[in-house]
């Protein structure tokens, strides 16, 4: 008896640890599952970019210097002189709208060899200002314009008036202007008195009364009549032109209609879209970064358009192209760029065939971008091409090789023939001077005629051209 009630002992000592072993496995079989909700996740997502948007466009608005005063005050000291050595003149970029004011620069005898620099979308003649100079110490007479837009020169215009959405708080104001000039009753009274609501005069005063900036838009049009002024009121015809970049498409319709002004034309990595990609600045928050922090636009111009430029230099595009509204005129312009622009056909045509050329192009590029020199080389079988060490856009330490090829390709044409536009002498002043010469004829000296009488050299004409 002893023996069977130990078996049966052992054997219920070793039934319970295979009942608890069945529930373990049968629990880690079938594991319950847990509900989780996605709701917080999107919700501090959602949180947190609306916060990094309105982050930055706030520090884009509050860093942003409208004012042409407290702007200037606050550019570095580089771009303060660039500006002190040059001047701005009035132009007038489409009809029925009023001047505006365009920048130059200048360098160099104002009596030699005219040599003027049309830069591309993105730039400002702040990138040529070495070159000029390198170029009026070689004894030539140096340009370079900033385009409306652009640099120093006026970004946008004064519109009156306009059917422009606007915000609850600007018709507010709109409507509390009103009162103010024409009294709380005057509608009323007018309703009572006619039996209509003045609606139309109310708009008309609304329209008067209305003030915005629109970016200025650079097309080939308002290109053509820019250059058209400023050679006109500089004296300059005819020039050595030299385009840069996308300044090739901007300015080929007035080189075409102009080319007796035009003595040579110089391309300077010329291609039909700009170096910088500024569709990028259209895009929000992106644009926000690029140009309201420097190591954004560093990164972008160092990839695209230049990898030993300075960063002081970096800096100043970048102020340049954000400062008074800046960002909204490249991209307006970048809008009216003739992207569909052949410049085979262009070359080989009745106009520009006969102008001497040149094309002077990057050799430290991507190959695809060597690739599009020789396509333009081929395009323009008779241009003179030569490749500097330089990158797309151009910087301090290479300025003088892009000068050197400028100088040397202007000194083997020949010298140019200055065109002075004679006005011819008023009746009533040829009248005057008849009778004030005594003896007739013997008081021209020389042989000259009435055109070195006077009445030319008190406005400035004369043999010489006038500036």
């Amino acid at each position: 008896m002893a023996i069977i009630t130990e078996e049966e002992e052992d054997t219920k000592t070793l039934i319970p640890p295979k009942t608890k072993l069945k529930k373990s496995e049968s629990s880690t079989k079938n594991p319950k599952p847990q509900s989780q909700n996605p709701f917080p996740f999107w919700f501090y997502f959602t949180l947190v970019v609306s916060l990094a948007t309105i982050i930055f466009i706030s520090l884009s608005l509050f860093s942003s210097h409208n004012d042409p005063r407290s702007w200037f005050l606050s550019l570095p000291p580089s771009l303060r002189q660039h500006y002190s050595n040059g001047r701005t003149i009035k132009v007038q970029i489409n009809p029925n709208e009023s001047p505006i004011e365009v920048f130059v620069a200048e360098s160099g005898p104002i009596q030699s060899e005219n040599v003027v620099i049309v830069h591309g979308l993105g730039l400002s003649s702040y990138a040529f200002k070495e070159i000029i100079q390198s170029i009026g110490s070689k004894g030539f007479h140096s340009v370079a314009m900033d385009l409306p837009g652009f640099g120093f020169s006026d970004k946008s215009i004064v519109v009156i008036g306009g059917d422009r959405d606007l915000g609850f708080v600007a018709r507010v104001k709109e409507v509390y202007d009103l009162i103010q000039e024409k009294g709380v009753f005057w509608a009323f009274d007018h309703m009572i008195e006619t039996g209509d609501l003045p609606y139309e005069e109310i708009m008309k005063l609304q329209n008067s009364k209305r003030r915005s900036l629109e970016a200025i838009e650079l097309g080939s049009e308002e290109t053509a009549r820019v250059l058209s002024q400023v050679i006109d009121t500089l004296g300059l015809s005819p020039v050595h032109l030299v385009l840069h970049d996308s300044a090739l498409g901007l300015a080929s319709n007035w080189v075409s209609e102009n080319s007796q002004t035009v003595r040579s034309i110089t391309l300077i990595d010329s291609s039909v879209s700009p170096a910088l990609p500024l569709w990028i600045l259209n895009i929000p928050v992106i644009r926000e970064v690029l140009l309201g922090f420097s190591f954004g636009f560093e990164k972008l111009v160092s990839f695209r358009c230049s990898k030993e430029m300075t960063l002081s230099q970096i800096e100043a595009h970048r102020i340049l192209l954000k400062g008074r509204n800046g960002r909204e005129a490249v991209v307006a312009s970048l809008k009216k760029l003739n992207h569909s622009f052949d410049i085979a056909q262009w070359g080989n045509s009745d106009g520009i065939n006969g102008i001497p050329m040149q094309v002077i192009w990057s050799r430290d590029g991507s190959k695809e971008w060597s690739d599009e020199g020789q396509r333009v080389a081929k395009a323009l079988p008779k241009a003179k091409f030569v490749t500097h060490s330089g990158s797309r856009w151009p910087q301090e330490s290479k300025s003088g090789e892009l000068a050197d090829y400028i100088s040397d390709f202007v000194y083997q044409l020949p010298r140019s023939i200055r065109q002075v536009a004679e006005e011819p002498i008023p009746e009533k002043v040829q009248k005057v001077l008849d009778e004030a010469k005594p003896g007739g004829d013997h008081d021209h000296h020389h042989g000259h005629g009435h055109a070195h009488a006077g009445y030319t050299d008190a406005y400035g004409l004369g043999e010489e051209w006038t500036t």
